[in-house]
């Protein structure tokens, strides 16, 4: 089965009232855009083939920044309209050029929709034309007015609604087409489309991890949560990286981002960069990515004298993808000249820009080898590095 996901991310959320002033899907929640996280959710689930987002049309470069990593499992985003129900059919609209067999619909503020769930959903569909996660209700219901209780309600058989909402595409396509007709018809969510339009939707499961962050309390306490500083200690990887170059002839060095005046250059098939690329190689240790060979081959063409914050840039893109925050870097060159003292903070500023850390989290260090060694002969510069990086 054919399976797409359709973010809906055309909201304002106006009750979120984020610090930031931006809608609630691009605030930052643990150091990355709320939105990022939901896509991921389901960018890494191996049953779903393809995602689409609403969104609203004055967040195409909101939008563009938070769903990058996912690029090319992502869709062109439809425009939002108005209405929630609005919105969710302009986007089964913009799926139905190629559409799938069955969609799952999922609201961009529930950024921690886990796999088992997304994958329960799914299989409901096998027998369901309809799947609705949900939660029993557990807290006593009151009915008021006028500021005082009037009645206590009957919580038997009554259930919380979550997403995402799980159906065959055909037929919600059909349900929402259908309730557009009438101006009047007005829907919270997509089973209630599905109901009114009588498809049958199934009770699935759902999970008390998958909140949907509503009030800018919601958003603070999200943030606290996923922030390093609060993390658990098995949460943290710390890795390493090694290189090493040699001299050539030359006028210049590149270390950590930064052109120093030189009698000799390093030589390397790129700009051999010796700190970016232990770090870069640390940075992948993290995730247990492999080495920048893996990902950068020596034997391609393509990286002949590339400049080495691709590579740097690329392992920090890949920590990104896994939910990953960079805590702090560390690197320590090992050179008889050029002196790196004088160039320390530029080093700093160079690698803090490239990893959008503030330059307290990046330290450069440098040490000679006593003249001993290659090192100490003055033969090339080796690097170490020690990347922090907290997951989820």
């Amino acid at each position: 089965m054919r399976i797409a996901a359709l973010i809906v991310a055309a909201g304002r959320g106006l009750r979120a009232s984020h610090e930031s002033g931006l809608p609630k899907q691009y605030a930052s929640i643990g150091g990355e855009p709320m939105l990022t996280r939901t896509l991921r959710a389901f960018a890494s689930h191996p049953r779903i083939d393809v995602a689409l987002v609403v969104i609203h049309p004055e967040d195409a470069g909101l939008y563009e920044e938070a769903s990058r990593p996912f690029a090319e499992k992502l869709r062109k985003p439809a425009m939002g309209g108005p209405r929630r129900q609005d919105s969710v059919r302009a986007g089964l609209e913009a799926l139905n050029a190629d559409a799938p067999r069955a969609v799952l619909i999922h609201d961009a503020a529930r950024p921690f929709v886990e796999a088992d769930l997304i994958t329960r959903v799914i299989s409901s569909l096998d027998d369901h034309a309809g799947a609705l996660p949900c939660l029993p209700v557990t807290d006593t219901l009151k009915r008021g007015s006028g500021g005082r209780v009037i009645d206590t309600l009957d919580r038997d058989g009554l259930w919380s609604a979550q997403t995402p909402q799980g159906f065959r595409f055909e037929a919600i396509l059909a349900a929402h087409r259908a309730a557009a007709q009438d101006s009047t018809l007005a829907f919270t969510d997509d089973a209630a489309v599905a109901e009114w339009f009588g498809l049958d939707v199934a009770l699935v499961e759902g999970s008390e991890h998958n909140r949907k962050l509503t009030s800018a309390e919601d958003l603070l306490i999200a943030d606290k949560l996923l922030r390093p500083d609060g993390a658990r200690a098995d949460t943290i990887r710390v890795a390493s990286g090694y290189d090493v170059h040699a001299f050539g002839p030359g006028e210049s060095v590149t270390l950590c981002g930064v052109r120093i005046p030189h009698a000799k250059m390093l030589v390397g098939h790129s700009d051999a960069d010796v700190g970016l690329h232990a770090l870069t190689d640390a940075l992948l240790g993290t995730i247990a990515a492999g080495d920048i060979g893996t990902h950068f081959p020596p034997t391609d063409a393509r990286w002949r004298g590339a400049a080495s914050e691709i590579f740097l840039k690329h392992a920090a893109s890949l920590v990104a993808e896994r939910g990953g925050v960079i805590v702090h870097v560390d690197v320590t060159l090992l050179c008889e000249s050029p002196r790196i003292g004088p160039h320390r903070e530029a080093m700093q500023s160079r690698i803090a820009e490239i990893l959008g850390l503030g330059a307290g989290q990046v330290s450069i260090k440098a040490t000679t080898n006593e003249g001993l060694g290659f090192i100490g002969r003055g033969d090339g510069i080796a690097a170490m590095a020690t990347a922090t990086v907290c997951l989820p």
